[in-house]
């Protein structure tokens, strides 16, 4: 299933809030888009999970940060759907 913006905007919504695991419910419906994927990135940094973040990131295409910052990467991500 691929997330349609709606629910993209609401996964990022629960990360702003840090609420990983209600943004993880949303992402983890949508393995092959390049923005779910590097949301559910963003999940495993804020739950603490490095290995597995660095998976979601490199199933987007992303580069894993040298140092992490969820906050960022959540600025980062809503910008680039912004553009999208």
């Amino acid at each position: 299933m691929v997330l349609g913006d709606d629910d993209l905007a609401l996964a990022l919504a629960h990360l702003e809030r840090g609420d990983w695991p209600a943004a993880h419910v949303i992402v983890q419906q949508d393995e092959d888009s390049m923005f779910a994927c590097w949301a559910h990135g963003i999940v495993h940094l804020l739950e603490g999970d490095s290995a597995n973040a660095r998976y979601w990131y490199t199933r987007a295409g992303r580069i894993f940060p040298l140092e992490p910052s969820p906050p960022g990467e959540v600025a980062a991500l809503r910008a680039a759907l912004r553009q999208a």
